[in-house]
């Protein structure tokens, strides 16, 4: 990706498909070239979130709310030290930001970065294309990255893809660090970073849990080394076919009967763990608006997401495992994809999705209090 950053708005910008789709708007952002796949994502609001979630790694992604932009960017609710996203797409960018926390304009931090976008597009013809033809590799161009067509079109078909990637080490941190608990300490937790948000060791905190975050590559003799109370495997990026080193870990987690959570990609390495295939999604589950039912209350959830991919497990059945059975506990009301695990005759479950809520609604966060009452239990 090569970028430069000022006078971004009056710069003619072009976004190529993969299927030789095109679409020409603004340069918002960085002016330069960048490639990844194309995703989009529902949420009206919460964008510095989703900009920062590592999970985003490699992803271009298309905002289907048509104002984007409108709040700034503050310094309190970034999930990262970085944003993550590839490209970012957008129809109409606000032109000044409004509102009290806000210390800079979305357009400058992703010029700041290097975060090369286009605005002023159909995003609503472009996630139609999406949801009909599915995710694939896409090119954004602008000032001097601007060539013939057909030459646009052959650097998007020599990218990547995301099928068979392994990226959660590019995101995870590289030395371990602690999250202490926020008043009195009940429990300790060893979470391995796949690519965590920010939020997510916050929540366990909020409970009275001293979370220790690991790397991608911890052993499991590392994550025993903190003398957890429970063991925590976060979101992150990638085909969680790839990720064989964090379901060799989880193996010897489950093995030991130590109270287990995971959350999105943690999930999907649950999923393999146990037994089950991984496949991925047409076009994904992408914003702060996708329902869900805990299918052990009933309750239906209006949650947060961001995935590609799912687990491939039965819905009609408890299923047998090396580890005991397993039940599908959380399915995706719009397309019936498994949306969480748990396993019944020891203390381990997933949900695909993301409680912290950051950004999102606060239907999950029952999520970490069920997570504390494993690691009671287990204690007592």
């Amino acid at each position: 990706m090569t970028t430069s950053t000022r006078g971004a708005t009056k710069v003619p910008a072009v976004l190529v498909l993969e299927d030789g789709r095109i679409f020409r708007g603004r340069a918002y952002g960085a002016v330069g070239e960048t490639f990844g796949e194309a995703v989009f994502s529902t949420g009206m609001t919460g964008y510095q979130e989703t900009l920062t979630d590592p999970s985003y790694h490699r992803q271009v992604v298309v905002m289907t709310a048509p104002h984007v932009g409108n709040t700034g960017v503050n310094d309190e609710d970034a999930e990262s030290q970085r944003i993550w996203v590839s490209g970012y797409v957008v129809r109409d960018p606000a032109r000044v930001p409004s509102n009290w926390r806000s210390r800079r304009s979305l357009d400058d931090e992703l010029a700041a970065q290097g975060v090369v976008g286009i605005s002023g597009i159909d995003t609503r013809a472009l996630t139609r294309h999406l949801r009909e033809r599915g995710a694939m590799r896409v090119g954004i161009f602008s000032g001097d990255a601007v060539r013939d067509d057909a030459a646009l079109l052959a650097r998007v078909q020599e990218a990547p893809q995301m099928k068979g990637a392994d990226l959660s080490a590019e995101v995870a941190t590289t030395e371990p660090y602690v999250v202490p608990a926020i008043g009195e300490k009940k429990f300790t937790v060893a979470a391995v970073d796949l690519g965590i948000k920010g939020m997510t060791p916050q929540r366990m905190a909020e409970r009275g849990i001293e979370v220790h975050v690991l790397p991608a590559t911890a052993t499991v003799d590392d994550v025993y080394a903190v003398n957890p109370d429970g063991v925590f495997f976060s979101n992150g990026p990638g085909d969680p076919a790839t990720a064989d080193h964090p379901v060799s870990v989880m193996r010897g987690v489950l093995e030991r009967g130590t109270p287990l959570f995971g959350i999105c990609f943690g999930n999907q390495i649950l999923g393999r763990a146990l037994g089950f295939g991984t496949f991925k999604l047409k076009y994904g589950h992408r914003g702060i608006n996708q329902p869900v039912q805990d299918r052990t209350t009933g309750k239906v959830e209006v949650t947060a997401h961001n995935h590609g991919f799912a687990v491939d497990a039965p819905l009609d059945k408890v299923s047998d495992t090396p580890f005991g059975r397993a039940e599908v506990s959380h399915v995706c009301l719009n397309d019936n994809v498994v949306e969480g695990l748990q396993l019944l005759d020891r203390p381990a479950f997933s949900v695909q999705y993301h409680p912290e809520a950051a950004a999102g609604p606060h239907d999950a966060a029952y999520l970490f209090d069920r997570f504390v009452s494993l690691m009671e239990g287990q204690r007592a």
